[in-house]
C-alpha cells in the first residue's frame, strides 16, 4: 500500500512540474492530449457557461459573469497545481514512514500531520512545531522548499507576461472602434475609408493588422488562457476584430478593383492561420458548410455592392463576384463561427447597418450630443468626421 502510495505521489509531483514547466516557461503550443490544465478548463468552462446561460438573463450581468472566468480560472489552476504538489509530498513522506517530531499538540501522527508538514514547508513558514526527524524525511523537505520557493516564482513572473500580451491585444480592437463601427464590421471599415479619401490607407492598415493577427497566434498559443479574457466593451473582443480583418481582406481580394492586393493575401493568410490554429488549440468545433449561419445573403449582397459603389469604391464586374467571396468566406467562417460558439462570443456582421453610435460615441450619463454622426456620414469633401 505505501509503495503504491509512494510511486503515485512521486508521478503527481513530475506530472504537475511538467505540466507547470509547459504552461508558464515553455514558449509554445503543447500538443500532449491528456493534461491537467485542459481537463481543468473543460470541465470548469462547461460549467461556467451554464451557469451564465441559466442562471444569468441579463445581458450585462452575463457579460460582467463571463469576464470573470479568465482571471478566476487562471488563480483556480495555480491553486490546484500547488494543491497537488503539497498533496504529493504529503503522500511521499506518509508512504516512506518519515518520523516527524511533534514539539505541542497531540502525540498521535497521521496524514493530517503530513499535509500540514509539506504545506509549511512549501511555502517555507518554517514553524517549526512539525519537524522531519530522518535524514531522508529531511532531504525532501529541502527539497519542496527550494521547489516552492522556485515554483511560485516562476508563477509570479508568469503575470506580466500574461498582462503585457493581453494590454497589446486590446490596443488595436480599441483603435478600430472609430474605423469600423462598434461592433466593428468590414463594410464599414471600408466605407469610412473610402469617404474620408483614405481608400489608399487600407494597404497600411491591413499591415498593422497583419502583426497583430501574427501576435495574437503566438501568445494565445504561449497563453490559451487568454482567449477567455473579454474586452473592455460587450461589443468587442479579440474574435470580432480578427473576423472583420478577415471580411476586409475577402472584400478587398473579390470585390474591389485594384492592381495590387498583395497586401490583402498575406494578412488574409496570417488571420486564417490564426483563426485554424487557435479553433484546434481551444477544442472548438468549427461546423460543416451546412452548419454555417449565413452572414451575407444575396439582396445583402447587392445592397453591399451599391453602398461601396455609392461611396467611391472601384469595384469588379458584378459576374461570379458573389461566388468568388462566397468560396473565400468558407475558408474562415467556420472557424471563426465555432470559436463564437466555443467561447460565447458574437460573430460581427460583415453588412453593418448605418448611424449606429460608436463606443467613443456613448456615454453612461449622456446620449450621443447633437450633431456628432456616426464616422460614416462624413463626405469626401468634409475632410473631417461630420
Amino acid at each position: 500500500m505505501r509503495i503504491v502510495a509512494a510511486l503515485l505521489s512521486v508521478a503527481l509531483i513530475v506530472l504537475i512540474l511538467f505540466e507547470g514547466f509547459e504552461t508558464v516557461v515553455q514558449p509554445r503550443r503543447v500538443t500532449r492530449r491528456y493534461r491537467i490544465s485542459r481537463l481543468y478548463y473543460e470541465t470548469c468552462w462547461v460549467v461556467w457557461r451554464w451557469a451564465a446561460g441559466g442562471l444569468l438573463k441579463k445581458s450585462k450581468r452575463r457579460a460582467a459573469f463571463l469576464s470573470a472566468f479568465g482571471p478566476l480560472s487562471l488563480l483556480g489552476v495555480f491553486t490546484t497545481w500547488v494543491i497537488g504538489l503539497v498533496a504529493g509530498f504529503a503522500m511521499l513522506q506518509w508512504s516512506l514512514r518519515d518520523a516527524v517530531s511533534v514539539n505541542a499538540g497531540p502525540a498521535g501522527v497521521g496524514i493530517g500531520t503530513y499535509l500540514y508538514l509539506s504545506g509549511t514547508t512549501f511555502f517555507t513558514l518554517g514553524y517549526g512545531d512539525v519537524t522531519p526527524a530522518t535524514p531522508l524525511g529531511r532531504m525532501l523537505a529541502v527539497a519542496e522548499a527550494g521547489l516552492g520557493f522556485g515554483f511560485l516564482a516562476a508563477i509570479l513572473s508568469y503575470l506580466p507576461a500574461l498582462f503585457q500580451a493581453y494590454s497589446r491585444r486590446e490596443v488595436n480592437i480599441s483603435l478600430l472602434d472609430a474605423r469600423a463601427g462598434s461592433p466593428p464590421s468590414a463594410s464599414q471599415l471600408i466605407l469610412r475609408a473610402a469617404r474620408n479619401s483614405s481608400l489608399g490607407a487600407l494597404d497600411s492598415f491591413l499591415g498593422e493588422w497583419e502583426r497583430w493577427a501574427a501576435e495574437l497566434l503566438e501568445s494565445q498559443l504561449s497563453f490559451p488562457v487568454l482567449a477567455y479574457y473579454r474586452s473592455q466593451h460587450d461589443n468587442q473582443s479579440w474574435l470580432a476584430a480578427l473576423t472583420t480583418v478577415l471580411d476586409a481582406c475577402a472584400l478587398m481580394m473579390t470585390q474591389a478593383r485594384s492592381e495590387n492586393t498583395f497586401q490583402a493575401q498575406v494578412t488574409f493568410a496570417i488571420a486564417r492561420h490564426a483563426a485554424v490554429d487557435l479553433t484546434l488549440v481551444l477544442r472548438a468545433k468549427a461546423p460543416g458548410p451546412s452548419g454555417t449561419a449565413e452572414r451575407l445573403a444575396a439582396e445583402q449582397f447587392a445592397e453591399l455592392r451599391l453602398v461601396l459603389e455609392a461611396a467611391g469604391v472601384p469595384l469588379r464586374d458584378v459576374a461570379g463576384a458573389e461566388e468568388s467571396l462566397r468560396m473565400l468566406r468558407k475558408t474562415y467562417e467556420p472557424f471563426v463561427q465555432g470559436l463564437a460558439e466555443r467561447l460565447l462570443l458574437t460573430v460581427p456582421p460583415l453588412l453593418a447597418q448605418e448611424g449606429v453610435p460608436d463606443n467613443w460615441q456613448r456615454s453612461a450619463w449622456m446620449k450621443p450630443a447633437p450633431g456628432i454622426g456616426a464616422l460614416p456620414m462624413a463626405t469626401p469633401n468634409e475632410g473631417h468626421f461630420g
